[in-house]
């Protein structure tokens, strides 16, 4: 058996981690906070916080628990999800390129853009916003 030095330190799984991160975004996503979640499945928010980096590996049972939780199928967690050969699941091309996307849900800036923007109704109101994060994307870049 091969035994490793204690100052290495481990990385987490890409799966775990994506799994972690997916069910962040999905607890920022309802409003609850990582003592909540963890008071429901009787867990400490530390123990949460470690699933949600994905230093630690959620079980199967855990799993679904965290799901019915959070109102989510198990498969939720896998969206996009890293296979053996580095490619994201789901079948896009364009699949690897997305991770940005979970990446940025999982922030609460995200949460909270996505939760206002889906409130507004006006589809032209909409694209103009969306025109004026382009635009100041592109002022940034241009001054970086």
């Amino acid at each position: 058996m091969k035994t490793t030095p204690a100052s290495v330190k481990k990385v987490p799984n890409p799966i775990d981690k994506h799994v972690g991160s997916r069910v962040r975004m999905r607890r920022m996503f309802i409003g609850m906070s990582q003592e909540k979640l963890g008071e429901s499945l009787g867990l400490t928010f530390q123990q949460v916080q470690k699933y949600e980096k994905g230093t630690n590996r959620i079980g199967a049972s855990r799993l679904q628990q965290i799901a019915k939780v959070l109102g989510v199928p198990v498969e939720f967690f896998f969206d996009g999800a890293p296979t053996a050969d580095g490619v994201p699941s789901g079948g896009f091309a364009e699949a690897p390129s997305s991770s940005y996307v979970s990446d940025f849900l999982s922030t609460n800036e995200g949460v909270q853009l996505t939760k206002a923007f889906i409130r507004i109704k006006d589809a032209k109101v909409r694209r103009r916003i969306v025109d004026l994060v382009v635009a100041l994307a592109d002022l940034e870049g241009e001054e970086g």
